[in-house]
């Protein structure tokens, strides 16, 4: 039950004409508070945000020497200064200035939300900014809501989602980058004087080049499990931009938000115009303590089916590529469930009538099955799967598709394409995105997967790809005064269409692949199970793509698989333990061909496919911490993951480098409970002889002040002796 009211929850309140208004407002988490001041038909400002504070600490909070400065700065009146919201009313006037109107507060089970509404002076324009406080994540949620009873509609320039200052020091921002192949790398830099930018053009897929999400270490170089830092993930499924202004301030001046370039908004008379959220948490506790609290809020609200193991798969990409058969398709599932997998996933390759999709230039769009392929269609998939004791997924791309295409032959209007000129081609050289502003494309686009549901009630798995992003720009559904509407519309579609399918579809798994790594942002994640990390399956390689998603992103949401030797994106060849410890780092799969492996490699996949099934539990469901960074180049990455009562836990330790002679650092653990006593267990062994603590007891303080001497190598025969090492030890509590 809601519970609804003008609110006056406030340190410090005021009398005014004889009665109570909000003056200052606490927001507040188990461990953190923010406080803004809002008085009524005063500017909107924020006071603080840090460690919870006491009723005492509230009270005298303004006289802390805190700078007052505005929660939702907008632009007009203070022209030099970095600003969230710029517009240009009907008349020509580019100014605002935004007071507090009142306060209002919602609770329900789990969350307070605040809204504090505000108008401008003079015009009839409005500002609702909203903050969601989960009461059992320190986590917080901030947007707002833009509308107005202007004659005629009002132009929105600038619609950043939050603003927040940072106190300036040695502070040092986290940011990730990469490319296709290479996404989630992690940069750590401190900021200096000037302006910092993180963005987003590509209209379709947002997280390859850059994140929506950064961290910022407070008090010098980040360290993972010590010291203050602030995190902030921007949750949205299109173009971004991220700005920190460092002016000659105290402050660091931070902005997130929709990217507003080529993306001025026509807000017609009473439209609500809804930022994205932007969500954010503080932590005494380090990186590592900022994304367990992004996980734990990421699993309990924002991830689809958050509290639901995630099976163990096999995709057929990297085994067969387009080559789809009835009879290999089958072989698959009786390979992934001999060695113990739940799943088998169908890649590109399966569809197409009149063009057959056999390579990448044909077919999207045309979603039916490609009998002289699948002659008993997916049925005999279904029943094979069923047979081999799997469940069964498979590949789309629906909001793509080909100039080789029945759909695009029947409508060529459905395209983005820059009015009146040739389409602008993307892979396989015939590509091209629908147009999902215009609602029969979301109608399309829906059909794709309910159609297929429909027919096929018993698909477990949807694999969702996006392989182009948007490369001209125009849409014959927008009217020519809209066209600057097209990213926003875009992506507004497209989480129409995933709501429709998720209200009818609420337990179907879904994958959000993007050429790889391409959606890995918290807008897409109420509509997806998981992500594809990356394209790349290399084994060394994901150790530093994973490490860098995970600051944000839980392990049950990363899909990481076990993939062949030599690799086919860095044809390295990496020996098959090291694959598998490092996929079984995040949600366990397989992307190869099975009938290719040795006995010794299946059974040494089906062993570790075991030991996955006891450890599931703390690895998808576990917090996070990470222990020595492959960034920092000392020849080890490691991190463990620690269930919440502290009973079980999963060590990860994996070589980075190998030169004769070399030192390594000694990895102590964090997380375990000092008191408790944990019996260690080596998983995925491939020594002639147990490791000398195996089976052995330590408690959790020794651990942590201690950990465990990691042999450099394996102790196997002559022949099998390489130059990789890794462990994944399992702690349990000896009760």
């Amino acid at each position: 039950m809601n519970i609804k009211k003008s609110m006056y929850l406030f340190a410090g309140a005021s009398m005014f004409s004889g009665g109570l208004f909000a003056q200052t407002v606490a927001v507040s988490t188990p461990h953190t508070s923010l406080v803004i001041e809002a008085s009524v038909g005063g500017e909107l400002k924020q006071l603080y945000y840090g460690s919870k504070l006491t009723d005492g600490e509230l009270e005298n909070i303004t006289a802390s020497g805190n700078a007052a400065l505005p929660v939702y700065p907008v632009y007009g009146m203070n022209c030099q200064s970095e600003t969230a919201l710029a517009v240009k009313h009907d008349d020509g006037n580019m100014s605002l200035q935004m007071e507090v109107v009142k306060v209002e507060s919602d609770k329900d089970a789990s969350s307070t939300l605040t809204t504090v509404y505000l108008k401008d002076k003079v015009y009839p324009f409005y500002v609702n900014v909203c903050y969601r406080a989960y009461q059992d994540v320190d986590v917080i949620e901030t947007w707002t809501e833009i509308t107005h009873n202007e004659k005629n509609p009002v132009i929105l320039n600038q619609f950043a989602s939050a603003y927040l200052p940072i106190r300036r020091g040695n502070v040092w921002l986290s940011s990730l980058y990469g490319s296709w192949a290479n996404e989630g790398r992690l940069l750590q830099e401190p900021l200096e004087p000037g302006m910092k930018v993180i963005k987003n053009k590509d209209g379709v897929r947002n997280s390859h080049t850059a994140h929506a999400e950064v961290m910022f270490s407070l008090d010098g170089k980040p360290q993972e499990n010590t010291g203050n830092v602030i995190g902030a993930a921007l949750c949205y499924t299109g173009n971004y931009k991220l700005r920190i202004d460092t002016d000659d301030s105290e402050y660091h001046h931070f902005f997130a938000g929709i990217n507003e370039e080529n993306s001025a908004y026509k807000l017609e008379k009473e439209e609500v115009f809804r930022t994205p959220v932007l969500a954010f948490t503080y932590s005494k506790e380090g990186l590592s303590g900022a994304s367990r609290n992004f996980h734990r809020w990421g699993r309990e609200y924002r991830l689809a089916n958050g509290d639901v193991p995630r099976k163990i798969l096999l995709n057929s990409w990297e085994g067969v590529y387009f080559n789809i058969t009835q009879e290999g398709m089958d072989q698959m599932m009786a390979d992934i469930a001999a060695m113990g997998g739940e799943l088998f996933v169908m890649d590109d390759g399966w569809f197409g009538d009149k063009y057959s999709r056999d390579t990448d230039n044909s077919s999207l769009g045309d979603w039916t099955v490609n009998k002289k392929k699948l002659p008993e269609g997916i049925e005999g998939l279904l029943r094979d799967a069923k047979k081999n004791g799997v469940e069964f997924g498979l590949w789309i791309e629906p909001e793509m598709t080909n100039t080789k295409s029945e759909l695009y032959e029947k409508h060529p209007d459905w395209i983005v394409n820059a009015l009146g000129r040739e389409p602008v081609t993307g892979r396989g050289g015939t590509q091209l995105v629908l147009d999902l502003g215009n609602p029969e494309v979301q109608d399309f686009v829906f059909g794709v997967v309910d159609n297929l549901m429909t027919k096929y009630p018993e698909l477990d798995y949807i694999k969702w790809d996006a392989n182009m992003g948007i490369m001209s720009h125009g849409s014959t559904y927008q009217t020519k005064d809209n066209q600057s509407h097209l990213y926003i519309d875009y992506h507004r579609g497209f989480e129409k269409v995933c709501q429709r399918i998720r209200a009818k579809y609420p337990k179907l798994t879904i994958q959000a692949c993007a050429s790889g790594g391409g959606r890995a942002n918290y807008g897409y994640l109420p509509y997806f199970d998981e992500f594809w990390v990356s394209d790349n399956t290399d084994a060394l390689q994901r150790v530093y793509m994973q490490w860098g998603t995970s600051y944000f992103f839980p392990a049950i949401a990363m899909a990481s698989h076990i993939s062949a030797a030599p690799n086919h994106q860095t044809f390295r060849s990496i020996p098959l333990k090291y694959r598998i410890d490092v996929a079984m780092s995040g949600r366990l799969g397989m992307e190869i061909q099975p009938k290719n492996m040795t006995d010794e490699e299946k059974d040494l996949c089906r062993k570790a496919i075991a030991d996955y099934k006891t450890i599931r539990p703390v690895v998808q469901f576990g917090d996070i911490y990470r222990l020595m960074s492959p960034y920092d180049k000392l020849g080890v990455a490691s991190l463990m993951y620690v269930s919440p009562e502290k009973d079980k836990a999963a060590f990860y330790w994996w070589k980075m480098e190998t030169f004769v002679n070399q030192h390594l650092p000694r990895v102590k653990m964090a997380g375990l409970d000092a008191g408790k006593v944990y019996r260690v267990h080596e998983l995925n062994r491939i020594d002639n002889e147990p490791l000398s603590f195996e089976g052995k007891t330590f408690t959790g303080a020794y651990l942590m002040d201690n950990g465990l001497e990691i042999p450099y190598t394996h102790r196997v025969d002559y022949h099998k002796q390489n130059d990789y090492a890794s462990r994944v030890l399992y702690l349990e509590e000896v009760k």
